[in-house]
C-alpha cells in the first residue's frame, strides 16, 4: 500500500480565506475519496499569525481593524468583508463579521498544538474557526478556549494547564520559523507531499487534481486512470 499523501497547511484561525481554503480542501478530498483507487491523505495544520501585535481585547469592529491595519477607508473595508462573505457562502460558510471579536490568536494556536498531541487537531481547527467566524466567540480568552477544547473531547483541566503554562508556545514558534524557511508570507498555504506549494484558497477541483496526480505517480500510472 502506498504511503499517504501529506498535506501541511499553514493558517491562522482569524484568517477568513483560511477557513474557505480549509473547506475547499475538504471538498476536493471528498471528491477523490470516491475514486476506485482513492488516495490516502493526511492533513496537518501549522501556526501562522497574521497580526501578532493585535491585543487580546481589540476595541472596535472588523471594519475598524481593517481600516486601521490596511490603511483603507471604512467603506473599502466594508466592501472587502462583503466580498469575502459572499465567497465564504459559496463554500457553505455563513460568516458573521458583525459578531466577530478580533483578538490575538497565539493562545488559539497553542491550543491547536495541544489538540494535535491528543489526536484531535482537525476537530479543534474546525471548532475554532466556526466559533470565530460564525458564532462570535472570543478566542483570545483562556476560559473560552478551554470550553471549546472540551466540546471536541479534550480534557478541560489539561487544556487549561497547557495554555496557562505556555507549554506549546515553542511549537507555535517552530511552525512560524518553518514558514519563514519556506518563504511563506501569506496564508492559507498548503505544502503537498513536501513537493508542491499551493497558495491561497484554491477551488476544490485544484486540490482534487493535484492529489490524484501525486497518487497516480506513486502507482506509476497516468493521473486520469487514477480517477476511475
Amino acid at each position: 500500500m502506498s504511503e499517504a499523501i501529506k498535506i501541511d497547511v499553514w493558517s491562522d484561525i482569524a484568517c477568513p480565506w483560511c477557513y474557505i481554503g480549509k473547506r475547499n480542501l475538504e471538498r476536493g478530498l471528498a471528491e477523490v475519496a470516491a475514486d476506485a483507487d482513492a488516495p490516502r491523505v493526511e492533513v496537518e495544520y501549522h501556526s501562522f499569525e497574521l497580526s501578532p501585535d493585535t491585543p487580546v481585547d481589540f476595541e472596535g469592529s472588523q471594519v475598524d481593524y481593517l481600516s486601521r491595519h490596511k490603511g483603507i477607508s471604512r467603506e473599502q473595508a466594508a466592501q472587502m468583508l462583503e466580498r469575502v462573505t459572499g465567497v465564504a457562502a459559496e463554500a457553505g460558510l455563513a460568516y458573521r463579521f458583525d459578531l466577530l471579536q478580533h483578538t490575538n490568536t497565539v493562545k488559539a494556536h497553542e491550543l491547536l498544538h495541544f489538540a494535535k498531541a491528543h489526536g484531535r487537531q482537525l476537530e479543534m481547527v474546525e471548532r475554532l474557526m466556526s466559533a470565530y467566524f460564525i458564532e462570535g466567540r472570543h478566542l483570545g480568552r483562556t476560559d473560552e478556549l478551554v470550553s471549546l477544547a472540551a466540546e471536541v473531547g479534550l480534557p478541560a483541566d489539561e487544556a487549561r494547564a497547557a495554555l496557562e503554562s505556555q507549554r506549546h508556545l515553542g511549537d507555535v514558534r517552530a511552525d512560524q520559523e518553518q514558514a519563514v524557511a519556506y518563504g511563506i508570507n501569506g496564508v492559507p498555504f498548503f505544502v503537498i507531499d513536501g513537493q508542491y506549494g499551493v497558495s491561497g484558497a484554491q477551488p476544490p477541483e485544484a486540490f482534487a487534481q493535484i492529489t490524484r496526480q501525486l497518487w497516480a505517480e506513486r502507482a506509476g500510472q497516468p493521473a486520469n486512470a487514477a480517477a476511475g
